[in-house]
């Protein structure tokens, strides 16, 4: 089919519409001033690579690979906040025990994660923010 079209296209010595330049655009020497930033400062969200880390809440239990997840140290099954920084996967618990989740990934947490609602400068400031 492509190369029919480029056939006709060449028997008629025509460009196909979605080729030729627009000839309705006004031609001028002058420069275009650049389109201002998409957003204001205020509203804008750090990249990736501005963030250390990202944290999430998970109330219910955790069960992965079929078994239920709990703190080493206090024995919690819920209520955890789930930290995703450096390609590495911390489990924290209400108690504040802390421990890395070797079975999950960062794939899965932006695949389970929401969209963020607010970024902070400390980790004790998003700590507050999620009422841990």
């Amino acid at each position: 089919m492509e190369r029919q079209l480029a056939e006709l296209v060449a028997r008629h010595n025509q460009m196909p519409p979605w080729n030729r330049a627009p000839t309705d655009a006004p031609q001028s020497d002058e420069p275009t001033a650049a389109a201002p930033d998409f957003l204001p400062p205020e509203l804008r969200v750090p990249s990736h690579d501005q963030v250390e880390g990202k944290m999430m809440p998970w109330k219910q239990p955790l069960v992965v690979d079929g078994e239920m997840t709990a703190c080493a140290e206090c024995g919690a099954y819920r209520d955890w906040l789930i930290l995703s920084t450096r390609d590495e996967i911390w489990l924290r618990c209400r108690a504040g025990h802390q421990q890395r989740e070797t079975r999950l990934d960062t794939a899965w947490y932006n695949r389970n994660s929401g969209p963020a609602d607010a970024t902070h400068e400390t980790f004790e400031d998003c700590l507050r923010h999620l009422g841990h």
